[in-house]
């Protein structure tokens, strides 16, 4: 029986394989977003102090361990070809799937620790913290490698993304099941909903990653037995040319900085995500008091809970248009559109409600799907990277890292911007909700009603952030014919190495 059940999985393609990795990590991800302050601040008393200095610590981990593990995983790509015996693609992908074998099941133990008091508070939430974003961290940064390594064409990249995205969104429906264990007076039955997360998440990365690495094992013996046989016939030849140095990390910066596309979509992107947070910090407060008083809870929590599953199900069809139109003309377009609906909210005002409903959901919805599609993005700045620096092997990890190293600024500059500009506005800190909304702040400007200020805030920065993305995806160049070159080389540099998707 146990024979049959694995030959039948032997038999899904590695496309439904791949996007099924994503459901283990947002399964879990998801509740650890909506919980874990909660937990620590009402459940186990944590005080102000130890908070900010755990958060305050988080943020320098989470900044610097994105490139950190991905050059632990991916410096022994950064030589020429000529330095020495050419890593294949199948014996990258083999490493990126033993990693993921090892670190998924350790994120999900590390998911787990959160939910039962094993030490002081401001200490637990520190170790939970560093712990959890450091198993997150080489998870994402491996299985994003995986869409770079296991294919180049645009169309089976997409197919890739696709399916993860359709998996991310079945992994929401765990926010919508924590609602019905949530209690912080009881905490008994979540923790019991959450083992069962973890066990399901754990169980899925051994057998997901079992077999994907069946399927490589022979691919890299083969590899391994034909550069026996070159080996071989070359005995007594003089080596072609002379090993070189590997590249070193302030090398490889002085490459990066060189990039030019890869500095103009980390600059677009730096926005991205700021845009991203910004809506996520401030979208409980734009329900509150832009529509508190005009809708029921029931809508405004149907609002809450779309906002969270509808990303993955709208960037489903977001990938068909990519197969058509290229990345680059879908990421434009949204930029346009969200300009565009911007707008015509600004004009409209604040009084149209459903209009304001509709609004203020869609900007969260083609935001982060915007983000989401982007990972397609840095797969062919990881290609170009290859072309121009002539890699021994695409270091993908690596430059998932250094992206991410580049713009998670935006996630800290998103709360303390939007604060600041509400602040600015109102009078108003969300910090003392005890002060007058109406209050005079330190200009000689009058400051406007909270209800006002906020529909500012909705719009102006979505505009903002619109006309600064355009500005830098205008300069961005891989698009078009210049990404077919760099697609054509590649291949042509890896032809015995890469890896038919569609094939396995």
């Amino acid at each position: 029986m146990g024979k049959r059940v694995w030959g039948l999985c032997q038999g899904v393609s590695t496309a439904v394989l791949y996007g099924s990795l994503a459901l283990f990590v947002s399964i879990l991800h998801n509740v650890f977003l909506l919980y874990y302050v909660e937990t620590f601040v009402s459940v186990y008393k944590i005080d102000k102090l130890s908070f900010w200095v755990g958060e305050t610590v988080f943020l320098i981990w989470n900044s610097l361990n994105d490139p950190l593990f991905g050059w632990l995983s991916d410096r022994s790509f950064l030589s020429s070809p000529q330095s020495g015996t050419q890593i294949t693609s199948p014996e990258v992908v083999l490493k990126r799937l033993q990693a993921l074998s090892r670190s998924g099941p350790l994120f999900a133990l590390s998911f787990l620790a959160f939910w039962v008091a094993w030490t002081w508070p401001g200490l637990q939430f520190l170790i939970c913290l560093c712990l959890y974003d450091g198993f997150l961290t080489v998870v994402d940064l491996n299985h994003n490698a995986l869409l770079a390594d296991l294919a180049v064409s645009a169309h089976d990249r997409t197919r890739l993304n696709f399916h993860s995205s359709l998996f991310s969104a079945m992994g929401s429906l765990s926010v919508f099941l924590s609602y019905s264990f949530w209690n912080k007076e009881n905490f008994y039955s979540f923790r019991l909903f959450c083992v069962t997360l973890a066990t399901l998440s754990m169980l899925g990365f051994f057998v997901v990653s079992r077999l994907l690495r069946h399927r490589f094992q022979n691919e890299v013996q083969l590899r391994k037995n034909e550069s026996q046989a070159l080996t071989e016939l070359s005995v007594g030849q003089a080596p072609f040319t002379s090993p070189e140095k590997p590249v070193t990390l302030g090398k490889y910066l002085k490459q990066l900085s060189r990039h030019k596309n890869f500095m103009w979509f980390v600059s677009m992107n730096l926005v991205q995500v700021f845009h991203c947070h910004f809506n996520n910090n401030f979208f409980p407060l734009f329900l509150e008091h832009l529509l508190s008083d005009h809708i029921s809870a029931s809508t405004g929590s149907f609002l809450l809970g779309i906002s969270y599953i509808a990303p993955h199900l709208n960037n489903l069809y977001f990938l068909t248009l990519c197969r058509r139109l290229g990345v680059y003309q879908v990421v434009r377009g949204l930029f346009l559109l969200k300009l565009g609906l911007s707008v015509v909210m600004l004009l409209a005002g604040a009084d149209h409600v459903y209009l304001l409903c509709i609004f203020i959901a869609s900007n969260r919805v083609f935001t982060e799907g915007t983000c989401k599609l982007l990972n397609l993005v840095i797969t062919d700045l990881v290609d170009e990277d290859f072309v121009l620096n002539r890699r021994q092997q695409a270091a993908s990890a690596l430059l998932f890292g250094m992206v991410a190293l580049v713009t998670k600024p935006g996630q800290t500059f998103a709360p303390l911007i939007g604060t600041w500009l509400l602040c600015l506005y109102t009078g108003y800190d969300i910090f003392e909700r005890n002060s007058v909304a109406e209050a005079p702040i330190a200009t000689a400007a009058v400051p406007v009603p909270l209800r006002q200020g906020c529909f500012y805030l909705l719009v102006f920065v979505p505009i903002s952030c619109a006309l600064l993305q355009l500005m830098a995806w205008s300069r961005f160049t891989l698009h078009g014919q210049r990404l077919q070159n760099i697609k054509t080389l590649r291949q042509g540099a890896q032809h015995s190495h890469l890896i038919d998707v569609k094939a396995i």
